[in-house]
């Protein structure tokens, strides 16, 4: 077992270990060489084409897929126009997460064993700046007005504040043990991180932006919750009333209700709106590992890995709806922008299920390569993007309407890939 595995990972199967490790040191790459064939045959067909039967894009439109390749230290970048490798960028060691900025075209490279955070000019596909943080970090979460990102560190058990216009650390607070994640709300005023170490959640208040802000008052500490054993996930509502946890070294979703803004609307109506309180503890399958929230705020699914499952909760009446089959080890999913398909990484089967949320069941299954495990729509989902974490390539499914989705071709990416990112844009004329 590795070093770097979270704690608890030692009772926990093989397999979920790999998942639940923010390090991915780890993965083995299994290289399966019939997909490798499969990959070379579409490589040499599609090399060069633009997408056949796809919708148009106006001259100059530009659209990249960024694949963090955690064994090989890069950052495979493919031409989403085209089809195609455009290039592989070397960043810090074991890179992890990825996050885009919303308003300008820029990508972020958290590198997990070199303690940075990597700036991508998406323009130009190169490194343009590297952002010193703390120890191990994994996440990085980019606030909606594209100023500042929240990085967990869980090898020091904090959380850094970036000013990605100044490309500088302005900010850091203590956390529970093992932040895995730092997720921002919409708001932007709840900074919500989860702990695995102490299976805790801890709560900061966000001071506005300000472009001469520094120091320890940017994040004031709010609340903490604890009993949640290997806390790994979180979801917020668009509202930003409300943060979904995943307990994945257990077998329930932590629900809390995030303090409303003095003077709103809830607050006005209820004082306890005010402050942070846990709502319940939701029973889902075993060790939830992830959580794909529908664009409307109105549902959750939870990948139960240990059970071979996908629970459906309601964020209205904070209940599960339901917990159903969806293949062998499911690790990561996504819902489409009509709130209508889910799309479940396989990580067992080497295959992605299509799961109708509307009808209720699965609709079809497509096969992928190695250990299926990070997704990502294109900006016009017509295609999603499967980062295949043993195989050290992305499968390229077309979604045609959602129903009938096929395998279109095989890119290759890296060592372990374990995190991708879709980022669009116009070049001016």
């Amino acid at each position: 077992m590795s070093e770097d595995a979270p704690c608890g990972a030692s009772v926990l199967p093989d397999r979920l270990a790999e998942v639940l490790n923010p390090h991915r040191l780890i993965f083995r790459p299994l290289l399966d060489s019939r997909c490798c064939v499969l990959a070379l045959s579409f490589l040499l067909f599609t090399a060069g084409c633009r997408r056949n039967a796809f919708p148009d894009v106006p001259d100059g439109y530009r659209e990249f897929a960024y694949v963090a390749n955690s064994g090989a230290n890069t950052v495979s970048v493919l031409d989403l126009v085209y089809l195609r490798g455009d290039r592989t960028l070397q960043v810090g060691l074991n890179p992890t997460g990825l996050a885009v900025n919303p308003v300008r075209n820029e990508v972020y490279v958290v590198n997990t064993q070199s303690g940075s955070v990597s700036v991508i000019d998406a323009t130009t596909n190169r490194v343009v700046a590297t952002i010193p943080v703390h120890r191990l970090p994994y996440f990085i979460s980019v606030e909606a007005s594209g100023h500042r990102a929240f990085v967990a560190n869980s090898g020091s058990n904090t959380v850094s504040v970036l000013d990605l216009d100044r490309r500088r650390e302005i900010a850091v607070a203590g956390t529970g043990e093992l932040p895995g994640m730092a997720v921002i709300s919409p708001d932007m005023r709840s900074l919500v991180v989860t702990n695995r170490g102490s299976g805790s959640v801890s709560i900061f208040e966000v001071a506005p932006y300000d472009a001469k802000a520094f120091g320890a008052h940017l994040l004031r500490f709010r609340a903490a919750f604890s009993g949640c054993p290997g806390a790994t996930d979180a979801v917020i509502l668009p509202d930003s009333a409300k943060t979904f946890v995943a307990c994945s070294a257990g077998h329930q979703v932590m629900a809390i209700s995030l303090a409303a803004e003095p003077g709103s609307w809830p607050a006005r109506q209820d004082s306890a709106a005010l402050t942070d309180h846990l709502l319940t503890f939701l029973d889902v399958g075993l060790h939830p590992v992830h959580l794909a929230m529908k664009p409307d705020g109105g549902e959750i699914f939870a990948a139960n890995f240990g059970s071979d499952s996908m629970s459906e909760i309601s964020t209205w009446t904070n209940e599960v709806s339901g917990t159903f089959p969806i293949g062998d080890k499911p690790v990561r999913s996504i819902v489409s922008g009509d709130n209508t398909m889910l799309w479940v990484s396989n990580f067992g089967a080497d295959s992605i299920g299509v799961y109708s949320i509307d009808d209720g069941h699965l609709v079809s299954s497509v096969r992928t390569g190695s250990a299926p495990d990070a997704l990502a729509f294109s900006a016009d989902e017509h295609l999603l993007l499967a980062a295949d974490a043993h195989s050290g390539d992305v499968a390229v499914i077309r979604t045609q309407g959602k129903t009938s989705a096929t395998l279109f071709t095989m890119l290759p990416a890296g060592g372990r890939p374990s995190s991708v990112v879709v980022k669009s844009f116009t070049l001016p004329r």
